[in-house]
């Protein structure tokens, strides 16, 4: 029995909905693979290891807690309270993880300053610091909010594309040459820009 299936192109108003093979399939691999680089400031950092434990047991989200360092973390937990000291080095932290990372905002301290927000020396969100994707209140939240908040960031994970995320301006052929790299001569037989010598190495 021969079965012809249509060609994406055929489907006209539906081809933006058939599904695109490759960014499916990046996208799953990065929401069930999120190394955590915890970030406990103050007493949130205690629900966030009971959500790690045997009880709620967030691995089985395919959320692996206690990355060694930021260098091999996609995801960091920013559970406590924030404060102009230490605001810095969350910057400096978050500034390590490679791309593509993701930041939950865990609990009212690291949301907007909770209960300090008045003080001298307490930052008023952690989003004033590093941008936020995901935001759990609560003072403190109990483990199953964590929980609720990785399940939306995934959910965020499995829809976004890299366009979105990074912005759809592509980079120009400048940006992309470094100086080591001389362009191939144009297809007319022209020397390039630099003169003859400039294209022989």
């Amino acid at each position: 029995m021969d079965v012809t299936l249509p060609e994406p192109r055929r489907l006209g108003p539906l081809a933006r909905l058939a599904p695109e093979p490759m960014k499916v399939v990046l996208n799953w691999g990065r929401r069930y693979s999120l190394w955590v680089f915890n970030f406990g400031l103050a007493c949130c950092a205690i629900e966030f290891i009971a959500a790690s434990m045997a009880r709620h047991d967030f691995i089985r989200l395919g959320v692996i807690p206690f990355a060694p360092g930021p260098r091999q973390a996609d995801l960091m937990v920013v559970s406590g309270t924030v404060t102009d000291k230490m605001a810095p080095a969350v910057k400096r932290l978050y500034e390590q993880m490679p791309e593509p990372k993701y930041v939950i905002s865990f609990g009212a301290c690291s949301n907007c300053g909770g209960p300090y927000w008045d003080s001298y020396s307490v930052t008023k969100g952690v989003d004033q610091v590093i941008p936020v994707d995901v935001y759990v209140p609560g003072c403190p939240p109990r483990p199953e909010a964590l929980l609720q908040g990785i399940l939306k960031l995934q959910e965020k994970i499995a829809r976004e594309t890299l366009s979105e995320r990074y912005g759809s301006a592509r980079p120009s052929a400048a940006a992309l040459t470094s100086g080591l790299v001389t362009p191939p001569p144009p297809p007319g037989g022209e020397p390039p820009a630099g003169g003859p010598e400039a294209g022989e190495r």
